[in-house]
């Protein structure tokens, strides 16, 4: 997919990763509309990069629609937004467990259908969701954000495959701990010694190199992080325990505790 004079729709595009995402889009030659909730940060960014703002609130279940119409033609989605949701289960209330999974899974599944749709009637487009190694590896105190991450791997491979017909791409985004910006970031959790991180930017380089070559899955983490994530997939039980004893409930613990007003 040519990035240069195309559509890109970026959503949570007001976040530290976000914003990162949007310029690097910008420096690759779309023409950039950003979304999100916060219109005092989104503004001025979409107006620094000669793109579009719209804000929107994706726990509303017609705001994906509404969003779409707005946008216009679309021939990059980037479905970055997301609610943080470490924790245990009986520390949500079902209201809480409906906005996560509104935000961080119906949402995207509503905006692809759409933009999908469209991008078919010209035979090419390209769709991007920005994910989370928690999509490939359970974790304990991590139950709901798995179910959901865990939920969009499965739904892109699935679309990749039934959109490739169409000349359209699909790709997810896996970061693992971001510095710098993001829910890890926001957090302040400390990491043992030797888990290593990436940065925004490093993700946003991953996204443009996934839709220009139109990768299906690309990890953003270093190899300890990466391994780690296959081990999860192959055997989840012995990828637990590894967890446990390399500190793994701790930082599930601090990002629950970081992230409890942020739900």
């Amino acid at each position: 997919m040519e990035l240069r004079g195309a559509n890109v729709l970026v959503t949570g595009a007001t976040g530290g990763i976000g914003q990162a995402l949007a310029k690097a889009l910008a420096d690759r030659g779309g023409r950039v509309v950003l979304t999100g909730r916060r219109a005092d940060v989104l503004e001025p960014l979409a107006d620094r990069l000669g793109g579009r703002a719209i804000v929107a609130d994706l726990a509303d279940p017609e705001a994906a629609e509404k969003l779409l119409d707005e946008a216009g033609r679309v021939d990059v989605l980037v479905a970055n937004a997301a609610l943080p949701a470490s924790g245990l289960l009986d520390e949500y209330s079902i209201t809480e467990i409906d906005r996560t999974l509104d935000v961080n899974l119906r949402a995207p599944i509503v905006m692809a259908k759409l933009a999908a749709a469209q991008m078919a009637d010209r035979g090419r487009g390209h769709l991007v969701f920005v994910s989370s190694l928690s999509g490939k590896a359970a974790s304990g105190h991590a139950s709901l954000y798995n179910a959901t991450k865990f939920g969009m791997r499965g739904f892109a491979l699935a679309l990749r495959e039934d959109l490739r017909p169409h000349g359209i791409g699909v790709s997810t985004v896996f970061p693992g701990f971001i510095r710098d910006a993001g829910m890890f970031a926001d957090a302040g959790v400390a990491l043992p010694k030797g888990v290593g991180t990436r940065s925004p930017g490093d993700v946003a380089r991953a996204t443009v190199r996934a839709i220009e070559r139109n990768t299906a899955e690309v990890d953003v983490a270093p190899l300890g992080l990466r391994l780690g994530a296959r081990l999860g997939g192959i055997a989840p039980v012995l990828s637990a325990a590894v967890q446990r004893r390399a500190g793994g409930q701790r930082i599930a613990e601090g990002l629950a505790d970081g992230q409890r007003d942020k739900r």
